[in-house]
Protein backbone atom coordinates (compact mmCIF):
# COMPACT_ATOMS: atom_id res chain seq x y z
CA UNK A 1 0.00 0.00 0.00
CA UNK A 2 1.19 3.31 -0.53
CA UNK A 3 2.53 5.47 2.12
CA UNK A 4 1.04 8.69 2.52
CA UNK A 5 2.43 10.11 5.64
CA UNK A 6 5.61 11.82 4.14
CA UNK A 7 5.39 14.46 1.43
CA UNK A 8 8.43 15.52 -1.52
CA UNK A 9 10.09 17.43 1.37
CA UNK A 10 10.67 14.28 3.40
CA UNK A 11 11.66 11.89 0.74
CA UNK A 12 14.20 14.50 -0.20
CA UNK A 13 14.94 14.44 3.51
CA UNK A 14 15.38 11.14 3.30
CA UNK A 15 17.83 10.68 0.18
CA UNK A 16 19.77 13.48 1.73
CA UNK A 17 20.00 11.55 4.92
CA UNK A 18 20.89 8.12 3.19
CA UNK A 19 23.65 9.93 1.45
CA UNK A 20 25.25 11.41 4.24
CA UNK A 21 24.38 7.54 5.94
CA UNK A 22 26.28 5.35 3.23
CA UNK A 23 29.43 8.17 3.02
CA UNK A 24 29.81 9.24 6.88
CA UNK A 25 28.79 6.07 8.76
CA UNK A 26 28.60 2.81 7.39
CA UNK A 27 32.33 2.91 6.83
CA UNK A 28 33.43 3.51 9.81
CA UNK A 29 30.38 1.65 11.93
CA UNK A 30 32.67 -1.26 12.45
CA UNK A 31 35.18 0.72 14.58
CA UNK A 32 32.66 2.59 16.41
CA UNK A 33 31.12 -0.57 17.48
CA UNK A 34 34.61 -1.46 18.79
CA UNK A 35 34.68 1.66 20.35
CA UNK A 36 31.65 1.40 22.24
CA UNK A 37 30.72 5.15 21.36
CA UNK A 38 30.64 7.12 18.32
CA UNK A 39 33.22 10.34 18.22
CA UNK A 40 32.40 13.54 19.76
CA UNK A 41 33.48 15.20 16.49
CA UNK A 42 30.25 12.67 14.64
CA UNK A 43 28.12 15.00 16.19
CA UNK A 44 28.91 18.22 14.69
CA UNK A 45 28.87 16.22 11.08
CA UNK A 46 25.22 15.79 12.14
CA UNK A 47 25.04 19.71 13.08
CA UNK A 48 25.99 20.51 9.88
CA UNK A 49 23.21 18.47 7.84
CA UNK A 50 21.00 20.08 10.34
CA UNK A 51 19.53 17.15 12.51
CA UNK A 52 19.85 19.20 15.65
CA UNK A 53 17.93 22.25 14.58
CA UNK A 54 14.77 21.01 12.93
CA UNK A 55 12.26 21.73 15.06
CA UNK A 56 14.14 24.61 16.73
CA UNK A 57 12.52 27.61 16.13
CA UNK A 58 14.18 29.63 13.22
CA UNK A 59 15.04 33.01 15.93
CA UNK A 60 17.00 30.31 17.54
CA UNK A 61 18.80 28.86 14.23
CA UNK A 62 16.96 25.96 13.66
CA UNK A 63 14.45 25.29 10.88
CA UNK A 64 11.25 25.76 12.70
CA UNK A 65 9.58 22.72 12.09
CA UNK A 66 6.61 21.45 13.94
CA UNK A 67 6.59 18.15 12.36
CA UNK A 68 7.76 14.85 13.74
CA UNK A 69 7.84 13.11 10.43
CA UNK A 70 11.54 14.40 9.85
CA UNK A 71 12.67 12.79 13.32
CA UNK A 72 10.56 9.13 12.32
CA UNK A 73 12.71 9.33 9.08
CA UNK A 74 16.02 9.23 10.83
CA UNK A 75 15.17 5.95 12.45
CA UNK A 76 14.00 5.01 9.82
CA UNK A 77 16.83 5.47 7.75
CA UNK A 78 19.68 4.56 10.62
CA UNK A 79 18.25 1.23 11.15
CA UNK A 80 17.52 0.51 6.87
CA UNK A 81 21.56 1.10 6.87
CA UNK A 82 21.80 -1.25 10.24
CA UNK A 83 23.80 1.96 11.98
CA UNK A 84 22.53 4.20 14.66
CA UNK A 85 23.85 8.15 15.35
CA UNK A 86 25.27 6.93 18.66
CA UNK A 87 23.58 9.15 22.16
CA UNK A 88 23.03 12.03 19.87
CA UNK A 89 18.57 10.59 19.47
CA UNK A 90 18.17 11.49 23.06
CA UNK A 91 19.93 15.22 22.13
CA UNK A 92 16.72 16.19 19.65
CA UNK A 93 13.97 13.15 20.91
CA UNK A 94 14.13 13.52 25.02
CA UNK A 95 15.60 16.65 25.44
CA UNK A 96 14.47 19.28 22.76
CA UNK A 97 10.69 18.87 23.30
CA UNK A 98 11.92 20.34 27.54
CA UNK A 99 13.66 23.16 26.41
CA UNK A 100 11.40 24.04 23.69
CA UNK A 101 7.95 23.83 26.30
CA UNK A 102 9.71 24.95 29.39
CA UNK A 103 12.62 27.05 28.88
CA UNK A 104 12.43 30.87 29.29
CA UNK A 105 12.90 33.21 26.43
CA UNK A 106 16.41 33.88 28.06
CA UNK A 107 17.27 30.39 28.29
CA UNK A 108 16.43 29.50 24.88
CA UNK A 109 18.63 32.16 23.75
CA UNK A 110 21.59 30.75 26.14
CA UNK A 111 20.56 27.67 25.20
CA UNK A 112 19.76 26.80 21.76
CA UNK A 113 22.06 27.97 19.11
CA UNK A 114 24.56 25.74 20.99
CA UNK A 115 21.83 22.90 20.57
CA UNK A 116 21.30 23.30 17.04
CA UNK A 117 25.27 23.89 16.30
CA UNK A 118 26.63 20.37 18.51
CA UNK A 119 28.24 22.77 20.62
CA UNK A 120 26.26 21.56 23.94
CA UNK A 121 25.19 17.90 23.43
CA UNK A 122 21.84 17.25 26.15
CA UNK A 123 20.94 14.28 27.94
CA UNK A 124 18.46 13.56 30.18
CA UNK A 125 18.92 12.04 33.58
CA UNK A 126 15.74 10.42 35.08
CA UNK A 127 16.60 6.52 36.22
CA UNK A 128 18.60 6.00 39.75
CA UNK A 129 19.86 2.88 40.89
CA UNK A 130 17.17 1.17 42.42
CA UNK A 131 14.00 2.49 41.26
CA UNK A 132 13.72 1.95 38.00
CA UNK A 133 10.32 3.08 35.75
CA UNK A 134 9.17 4.75 39.80
CA UNK A 135 10.75 7.67 39.08
CA UNK A 136 8.34 9.15 41.92
CA UNK A 137 11.05 7.43 44.32
CA UNK A 138 14.09 9.28 43.49
CA UNK A 139 16.56 10.21 46.33
CA UNK A 140 18.65 12.71 44.39
CA UNK A 141 18.21 16.26 45.88
CA UNK A 142 18.67 19.92 45.05
CA UNK A 143 18.70 22.37 48.09
CA UNK A 144 18.04 25.93 47.10
CA UNK A 145 20.76 27.62 48.80
CA UNK A 146 20.20 30.56 51.76
CA UNK A 147 20.65 33.33 49.84
CA UNK A 148 18.46 31.67 47.06
CA UNK A 149 21.21 32.27 44.18
CA UNK A 150 21.66 28.59 42.95
CA UNK A 151 20.42 24.95 44.07
CA UNK A 152 23.01 22.31 45.80
CA UNK A 153 22.69 19.03 43.88
CA UNK A 154 23.45 15.73 45.06
CA UNK A 155 22.72 12.10 44.10
CA UNK A 156 23.36 9.73 41.53
CA UNK A 157 21.51 8.51 38.23
CA UNK A 158 21.80 5.46 36.10
CA UNK A 159 21.44 4.09 32.44
CA UNK A 160 21.96 7.61 31.10
CA UNK A 161 22.09 7.65 27.13
CA UNK A 162 24.11 9.82 25.60
CA UNK A 163 25.88 10.63 29.34
CA UNK A 164 29.77 10.49 28.36
CA UNK A 165 29.81 12.93 25.65
CA UNK A 166 26.86 15.47 27.43
CA UNK A 167 27.62 18.90 27.88
CA UNK A 168 24.38 19.79 29.75
CA UNK A 169 22.09 16.95 30.90
CA UNK A 170 18.58 17.98 32.51
CA UNK A 171 18.60 16.50 35.84
CA UNK A 172 15.08 15.39 37.56
CA UNK A 173 16.03 16.19 41.32
CA UNK A 174 13.93 16.82 44.36
CA UNK A 175 13.91 20.23 45.60
CA UNK A 176 10.77 19.62 48.03
CA UNK A 177 9.81 16.24 49.68
CA UNK A 178 6.65 14.41 48.62
CA UNK A 179 3.68 14.84 50.43
CA UNK A 180 1.90 12.06 52.17
CA UNK A 181 -0.90 12.39 49.21
CA UNK A 182 1.14 12.93 46.40
CA UNK A 183 4.54 10.97 46.15
CA UNK A 184 4.81 13.13 42.89
CA UNK A 185 5.29 16.48 44.20
CA UNK A 186 8.48 17.91 44.94
CA UNK A 187 10.18 16.96 41.80
CA UNK A 188 12.05 19.67 39.50
CA UNK A 189 14.35 19.85 36.48
CA UNK A 190 17.53 21.62 36.86
CA UNK A 191 19.77 22.06 33.48
CA UNK A 192 23.36 20.93 34.93
CA UNK A 193 26.73 21.96 32.69
CA UNK A 194 28.82 18.50 33.08
CA UNK A 195 31.69 21.15 33.90
CA UNK A 196 30.61 21.81 37.06
CA UNK A 197 32.54 20.87 40.43
CA UNK A 198 31.45 17.41 41.93
CA UNK A 199 29.82 16.64 38.54
CA UNK A 200 31.37 13.32 37.86
CA UNK A 201 30.84 10.49 34.88
CA UNK A 202 31.00 6.61 36.66
CA UNK A 203 31.87 4.19 34.34
CA UNK A 204 30.36 3.60 30.87
CA UNK A 205 27.77 0.93 31.02
CA UNK A 206 28.12 -2.70 29.13
CA UNK A 207 25.36 -3.10 27.29
CA UNK A 208 23.79 -6.15 25.63
CA UNK A 209 23.12 -3.90 22.48
CA UNK A 210 23.38 -0.43 21.32
CA UNK A 211 26.68 -0.88 21.60
CA UNK A 212 27.58 2.51 19.48
CA UNK A 213 24.99 5.19 22.03
CA UNK A 214 27.04 5.80 25.29
CA UNK A 215 25.17 5.61 28.56
CA UNK A 216 26.63 6.05 31.72
CA UNK A 217 26.31 6.38 35.31
CA UNK A 218 26.00 9.93 36.71
CA UNK A 219 26.72 11.26 40.15
CA UNK A 220 26.26 15.04 41.58
CA UNK A 221 29.01 16.09 45.24
CA UNK A 222 27.28 19.29 45.98
CA UNK A 223 27.06 20.32 42.80
CA UNK A 224 26.13 24.18 42.94
CA UNK A 225 23.11 24.89 39.88
CA UNK A 226 22.16 28.63 39.31
CA UNK A 227 19.04 29.22 40.23
CA UNK A 228 18.72 31.02 36.30
CA UNK A 229 19.05 27.31 34.76
CA UNK A 230 15.58 26.01 36.84
CA UNK A 231 13.40 24.57 33.53
CA UNK A 232 9.95 25.20 33.98
CA UNK A 233 8.23 25.75 37.60
CA UNK A 234 9.99 24.43 40.62
CA UNK A 235 7.98 21.03 41.94
CA UNK A 236 6.38 20.42 38.71
CA UNK A 237 9.28 18.49 36.60
CA UNK A 238 6.89 15.31 37.68
CA UNK A 239 4.12 16.48 35.67
CA UNK A 240 6.57 17.59 32.62
CA UNK A 241 8.14 14.28 32.28
CA UNK A 242 4.47 12.91 31.97
CA UNK A 243 4.05 14.88 29.42
CA UNK A 244 6.90 14.90 26.99
CA UNK A 245 5.86 10.78 27.39
CA UNK A 246 3.44 10.23 24.49
CA UNK A 247 6.53 11.08 21.94
CA UNK A 248 9.43 9.61 23.38
CA UNK A 249 7.28 6.30 23.18
CA UNK A 250 6.42 6.88 19.75
CA UNK A 251 10.13 7.70 19.14
CA UNK A 252 10.62 3.92 20.47
CA UNK A 253 7.46 2.57 18.47
CA UNK A 254 8.61 3.50 14.98
CA UNK A 255 12.28 2.61 15.91
CA UNK A 256 11.02 -0.34 16.16
CA UNK A 257 8.53 -0.97 13.46
CA UNK A 258 11.84 0.18 11.45
CA UNK A 259 14.51 -2.58 12.74
CA UNK A 260 11.65 -4.82 11.99
CA UNK A 261 11.51 -3.73 8.41
CA UNK A 262 15.30 -3.44 8.45
CA UNK A 263 15.62 -7.61 9.33
CA UNK A 264 12.99 -8.19 6.82
CA UNK A 265 15.24 -6.71 3.89
CA UNK A 266 18.32 -8.35 5.30
CA UNK A 267 16.91 -11.62 5.77
CA UNK A 268 15.15 -11.77 2.19
CA UNK A 269 18.75 -10.66 0.72
CA UNK A 270 20.85 -13.17 2.67
CA UNK A 271 18.39 -15.81 1.53
CA UNK A 272 18.40 -15.09 -1.57
CA UNK A 273 22.32 -15.04 -1.86
CA UNK A 274 23.62 -17.77 0.43
CA UNK A 275 23.16 -21.07 -1.26
CA UNK A 276 22.22 -24.60 0.02
CA UNK A 277 21.63 -28.13 -1.25
CA UNK A 278 22.32 -26.54 -4.40
CA UNK A 279 19.38 -23.93 -4.42
CA UNK A 280 18.73 -20.57 -2.79
CA UNK A 281 17.76 -20.47 1.05
CA UNK A 282 15.34 -18.46 -0.75
CA UNK A 283 13.19 -20.72 -2.39
CA UNK A 284 12.47 -23.29 0.17
CA UNK A 285 8.92 -23.44 0.84
CA UNK A 286 9.68 -22.70 4.65
CA UNK A 287 11.52 -19.50 4.03
CA UNK A 288 9.18 -17.99 1.76
CA UNK A 289 5.96 -18.45 4.53
CA UNK A 290 8.41 -17.20 7.39
CA UNK A 291 9.55 -13.63 5.36
CA UNK A 292 5.63 -13.36 3.95
CA UNK A 293 4.57 -13.60 7.87
CA UNK A 294 7.00 -10.79 8.99
CA UNK A 295 6.17 -8.92 5.86
CA UNK A 296 2.17 -8.88 7.21
CA UNK A 297 3.73 -7.84 10.74
CA UNK A 298 5.92 -5.13 9.25
CA UNK A 299 2.99 -4.18 7.44
CA UNK A 300 0.45 -3.88 10.04
CA UNK A 301 3.03 -2.11 12.72
CA UNK A 302 3.56 0.57 9.35
CA UNK A 303 0.34 1.42 9.43
CA UNK A 304 0.14 1.97 13.55
CA UNK A 305 3.17 4.16 13.20
CA UNK A 306 2.03 6.25 10.30
CA UNK A 307 -1.68 6.58 12.25
CA UNK A 308 0.16 7.70 15.70
CA UNK A 309 2.68 10.06 13.81
CA UNK A 310 -0.24 12.17 11.92
CA UNK A 311 -1.84 12.14 15.68
CA UNK A 312 1.17 13.43 17.50
CA UNK A 313 1.59 16.17 14.64
CA UNK A 314 -1.65 16.80 14.92
CA UNK A 315 -1.40 16.90 18.81
CA UNK A 316 -4.29 14.55 19.16
CA UNK A 317 -1.85 11.51 20.44
CA UNK A 318 -2.85 10.27 23.83
CA UNK A 319 -0.71 8.79 26.56
CA UNK A 320 -2.76 5.40 25.61
CA UNK A 321 -2.64 6.02 22.21
CA UNK A 322 1.43 6.02 22.39
CA UNK A 323 1.29 3.14 24.85
CA UNK A 324 -0.62 0.83 22.25
CA UNK A 325 1.76 1.94 19.80
CA UNK A 326 4.50 1.14 21.98
CA UNK A 327 3.75 -1.76 22.34
CA UNK A 328 2.16 -3.22 19.55
CA UNK A 329 5.24 -2.38 17.57
CA UNK A 330 8.13 -3.53 20.34
CA UNK A 331 6.44 -7.12 20.28
CA UNK A 332 6.10 -7.00 16.43
CA UNK A 333 9.56 -6.29 16.42
CA UNK A 334 10.73 -8.95 18.93
CA UNK A 335 8.61 -11.64 16.93
CA UNK A 336 10.32 -10.88 13.57
CA UNK A 337 13.70 -9.76 14.15
CA UNK A 338 13.87 -13.05 15.82
CA UNK A 339 12.16 -15.08 12.99
CA UNK A 340 14.90 -13.40 10.57
CA UNK A 341 17.93 -14.13 12.81
CA UNK A 342 16.80 -17.69 12.27
CA UNK A 343 16.62 -17.54 8.30
CA UNK A 344 20.35 -16.33 8.74
CA UNK A 345 21.15 -20.25 10.62
CA UNK A 346 24.71 -19.88 12.08
CA UNK A 347 26.17 -16.29 10.77
CA UNK A 348 22.33 -14.63 12.21
CA UNK A 349 24.53 -15.25 15.75
CA UNK A 350 27.59 -13.28 14.48
CA UNK A 351 28.11 -9.37 15.13
CA UNK A 352 29.66 -9.10 11.84
CA UNK A 353 25.85 -9.46 10.46
CA UNK A 354 23.69 -6.49 11.04
CA UNK A 355 20.87 -8.94 11.86
CA UNK A 356 23.01 -10.09 15.16
CA UNK A 357 23.20 -6.85 16.16
CA UNK A 358 19.55 -5.72 15.55
CA UNK A 359 18.37 -8.37 17.29
CA UNK A 360 20.62 -7.21 20.26
CA UNK A 361 19.48 -3.56 19.91
CA UNK A 362 15.88 -4.20 19.44
CA UNK A 363 15.58 -6.23 23.23
CA UNK A 364 15.66 -3.10 25.51
CA UNK A 365 12.84 -1.55 23.48
CA UNK A 366 10.57 -3.52 25.64
CA UNK A 367 12.45 -2.28 28.53
CA UNK A 368 12.79 1.88 28.35
CA UNK A 369 10.24 4.64 28.16
CA UNK A 370 8.24 2.10 29.79
CA UNK A 371 7.93 -1.84 29.99
CA UNK A 372 5.39 -3.61 28.35
CA UNK A 373 3.82 -3.95 31.28
CA UNK A 374 3.62 -0.84 32.17
CA UNK A 375 1.99 0.15 28.70
CA UNK A 376 -0.38 -2.26 29.58
CA UNK A 377 -1.43 -1.36 32.73
CA UNK A 378 -1.87 2.12 31.01
CA UNK A 379 -3.95 0.94 28.40
CA UNK A 380 -6.39 -0.79 30.64
CA UNK A 381 -6.79 2.20 32.28
CA UNK A 382 -7.99 3.99 29.51
CA UNK A 383 -10.43 0.88 29.25
CA UNK A 384 -12.00 1.82 32.11
CA UNK A 385 -10.34 -1.64 33.74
Amino acid sequence: MRRTVYNEDHEAFRETLRAFIEAEVVPVYDEWYAAGQAPRDFYYKLAELGIFGIEVPEEFGGAGEESFKYEAIIYEETARAGVSFGGSGVHVLLCLPYLKAYATEEQKKRWLPDFVSGRSMYAIAMTEPGTGSDLAGMKTTAKLSEDGTHYVLNGAKTFITGGVHADKVIVCARTDAPRPDDRRHGISLLVVDTKSEGYSVGRKLDKLGLKVSDTAELSFVDVKVPVEDLLGEENKGFSYLGQNLPQERLGIAVGAYAQASAAVRFAQQYTQDRTVFGKTVASFQNTKFELAACKAEVDAAEAVCDRAIEALDAGELTPAEAASAKLFCTEVAHRVIDRCLQLHGGYGYMNEYPIARLYADNRVNRIYGGTSEVMKSIIAKSMGL
